[in-house]
């Protein structure tokens, strides 16, 4: 964002970028009570799950999450990056995460290397390492079932690993088959995202608003409108309102309005041509 938009409106960022900084981020009571719950349980690990459809805020319980968890004492947090990957590839990743070299064509020996890494990382912080699995959707079931295995010890009844699976409603579905019911009855914690309500996309805009610098940016009935187009989807919500800031600066205007947004998404109404004659 230019220097030029953040000093005409007195914005420390833009509050409509996925970016914004981590303590900036808007929480809602169920995540919070999510998140608090997973970071009291990487003393035993396990594994957690996220989901809910596009635009429901998946993206930012994982940047809390990770936040939250990285500024524990001791902590190791990982993230996939790739979660198509396949058996070999999700070992090499795994490697890279943890810090263990692994041979592509020895998968025994990187399951013993890296439950090797984690029961020493168990016994020098009485924590579990922690595994981010962003679209996890994606994962091939081969790869599921091998985390699984990997992050399980003594016949199941010590686990070696905190996992967080992230995705979509074809998730929950994934875990209900029979290849990967034994993944999906072993998840304790589980958050599922619902659209948001006119009131929660109001406060989202209120909270971001305040701590960008400048809570008077819109008024409330651009708020109020913006919200009920947003149809409960929060990503739809910041894109609507950073066009309209952006728009803005382009005019110089001192603040945004309903008269703005009317301006920029009503459909133009172009007069009709009038009937041909016979």
């Amino acid at each position: 964002m230019s220097t030029r938009l953040l000093s005409l409106y007195g914005l420390k960022f833009n509050p409509f970028l996925p970016n914004v900084p981590l303590e900036a981020l808007f929480t809602a009571p169920a995540v919070d009570v999510f998140v608090r719950r997973v970071e009291s349980g990487i003393a035993d690990g396990g594994f957690a799950m996220v989901t809910g459809d596009p635009g429901t805020s998946k993206s930012v319980v994982l940047r809390l999450l990770d936040g939250r968890l990285r500024a524990l004492p001791n902590a190791v947090v990982g993230t996939m990056e790739r979660p198509q990957s396949r058996p070999a590839d999700f070992y090499r990743e795994l490697g890279d995460i943890f810090g263990v070299t692994l041979s592509a064509h020895n998968r025994w020996g990187g399951f013993k290397a890296l439950r090797s890494r984690w029961c020493e990382h168990i016994a020098s912080t009485l924590t579990r390492p922690v595994l981010i699995l962003d679209e996890a959707q994606e994962a091939p079931t081969a790869v599921l079932s091998e985390l699984r295995l990997l992050a399980s010890k003594d016949l199941d009844s010590r686990q070696l690993l905190s996992v967080v699976f992230a995705g979509d409603a074809r998730l929950p579905e994934r875990f209900r088959t029979a290849d990967l019911l034994p993944l999906g009855s072993r998840i304790r914690r589980r958050l599922v995202l619902e659209y948001a309500s006119r009131d929660e996309l109001c406060a989202c805009l209120d909270h971001l608003l305040n701590v960008a610098g400048n809570p008077s940016l819109m008024t409330t009935e651009l708020k109020a409108t913006l919200a009920d187009h947003a149809a409960g989807n929060y990503r739809v919500l910041m894109n609507l309102a950073d066009e309209l800031l952006v728009t803005a600066a382009d005019r110089d205007l001192p603040r945004l309005d309903e008269k703005l947004y009317f301006e920029v998404f009503a459909p133009s109404q172009k007069p009709k041509p009038p009937p041909r004659k016979r």
